[in-house]
């Protein structure tokens, strides 16, 4: 019964694939396959109606509203309209109540499933640079924060922070991504509060152990260089790079020195913190082997000229120091990936009002992320460049261009078009823009409006009545 099911959803999904390429989505057909849409639809127990908007129609429906400027869903389902009159198809409705009921049935495991599969699939076909550590994967870790609607529900979940006024600020989250340096995909995030117990971003990181495979190499910033976390990770078989931590000193006249500012010493394992089971604490060495090593740069807009890294990549012939200081720079590589998250696909302010509807619409925006970076891979691959050359932005514009204009293309001439759309995200590199330092300040004034410093609807009852 349950083969049965599988193989009448698959092929009602190969349907609405089949309508959903005259929606101008045909850029993602082949990342984002029937079979792997049916698979994780299957997989999620999502129960199956006999109506306009389907689980695989609201999908397209909210990815598409993901990569719209306009994050509306009278847009969406607008659009959604205008696809199917222009494909002779009988439209939904134009009220927007279906498809947000559809939404909220939508299953929250759903978008984060086929993110987890297109970042996967995609981190396997771009490939690593060769004699390069021994070409292992490198993973970069990284937390941002976001903000979404001041409703009582969100702000149970996440509430603001305690220094804004209630009524005044607005429901803030926290976010820790490990995203893959080759490729660019996002491979696993941990969401949670803004403050709190196990909120930071290194007990999120620990959330996502699980997904990282012996053999890779994480590469964060200053928070994740303590004992706990290199150890856990070692524990693993994963290696790590990070800056030392600020309460630990680095003297290179101690240990087993490997070269000028290098050298290999041992951390003992401190006292077993709170968060922390005895069971964990025990299976931990008592001793961790690290090797610090001080690294200069002669880029101009970094914060500091040297910087003193710990790692358990050990042998300076399989690591030499210039590479480990090379791998660390890519670690800046992930505040661009999450700007162009936050900032390109306008994942910096959240719109649904709900929890749940929260995190599918943070789930919704990763996979549309991992979509346009296999997208910019193949680009990549078709005209000879590395795919961290090219623009995010550019390539975001490109696809949104090519969306609205495939719906007139009759199907002899999308393979052209096709063509033309990765040639035109290759023509869009990111700029090599060395020595550029700019003032972090905005030159155009916002409007002269006061700031709302009590709630609305104590603010609203000022207000002088008019007729």
């Amino acid at each position: 019964m349950a083969e049965h099911r599988s193989r009448w959803i698959s092929e009602q999904v190969r349907n609405v694939v089949t309508r959903v390429r005259g929606q101008g989505s045909l850029p993602f057909q082949d990342v984002l396959s029937s079979e792997m849409v049916a698979d994780a639809i299957h997989r999620s127990g999502t129960g199956w109606r006999h109506c306009s908007w389907t689980p695989q129609v609201t999908l397209w429906t909210f990815l598409a509203q993901v990569l719209s400027s306009d994050h509306s869903c009278r847009d969406a389902v607008v659009k959604l309209r205008t696809h199917q009159v222009s494909d002779g198809q009988n439209p939904v409705a134009p009220e927007t109540g279906p498809y947000c009921k559809a939404r909220q049935r939508l299953p929250e495991v759903l978008p984060f499933e086929l993110a987890r599969r297109v970042g996967a699939e995609l981190d396997r076909c771009v490939p690593r640079p060769a004699g390069f550590l021994e070409g292992r994967p490198i993973r970069l870790v990284d937390g941002t924060t976001f903000s979404m609607p001041d409703t009582a529900a969100n702000q149970q979940a996440y509430p603001q922070p305690s220094t804004q006024c209630p009524g005044v600020g607005f429901p803030l989250a926290r976010l820790v991504a490990l995203m893959s340096w080759h490729s660019g995909a996002v491979r696993e995030i941990a969401i949670a509060p803004y403050a709190g117990k196990e909120t930071g971003e290194t007990a999120l990181f620990r959330q996502i152990f699980d997904c990282l495979s012996a053999g890779e190499i994480v590469v964060g910033d200053t928070y994740f260089g303590n004992w706990w976390t290199i150890a856990m990770l070692q524990a693993r078989g994963v290696d790590s790079i990070f800056p030392l931590h600020q309460l630990r000193t680095c003297d290179f006249r101690r240990g087993v020195r490997l070269g000028f500012e290098d050298h290999i010493v041992v951390w003992v394992k401190p006292q077993r913190p709170q968060w922390m089971d005895l069971e964990t604490y025990e299976s931990l060495p008592d001793e961790l082997m690290v090797r610090e090593l001080r690294v200069h740069s002669d880029d101009p807009t970094t914060r500091v000229d040297d910087i003193t890294l710990v790692t358990t990549l050990l042998d300076p012939e399989i690591a030499p120091k210039h590479q480990i200081s090379q791998t660390y720079h890519w670690r800046w590589d992930a505040e661009p990936d999450l700007r162009s998250i936050k900032c390109s696909l306008q994942m910096d302010v959240l719109r649904c009002k709900t929890p749940e509807m929260v995190r599918k619409e943070i789930g919704m925006h990763l996979l549309a992320y991992n979509l346009i970076r296999t997208v910019i891979a193949e680009s990549a691959a078709a005209h000879d460049v590395q795919p961290r050359s090219l623009s995010f932005k550019g390539a975001l514009q490109a696809i949104n261009a090519f969306r609205s204009t495939a719906v007139l293309t009759p199907s002899a001439d999308l393979p052209r078009l096709y063509n033309d759309l990765l040639g035109m995200i290759a023509a869009y590199p990111v700029r090599n823009r060395p020595g550029r330092v700019e003032p972090r300040a905005v030159k155009r004034r916002s409007k002269r409006l006061k700031l709302l410093t009590v709630p609305r609807s104590v603010a609203r009852r000022r207000c002088p009545e008019t007729g």
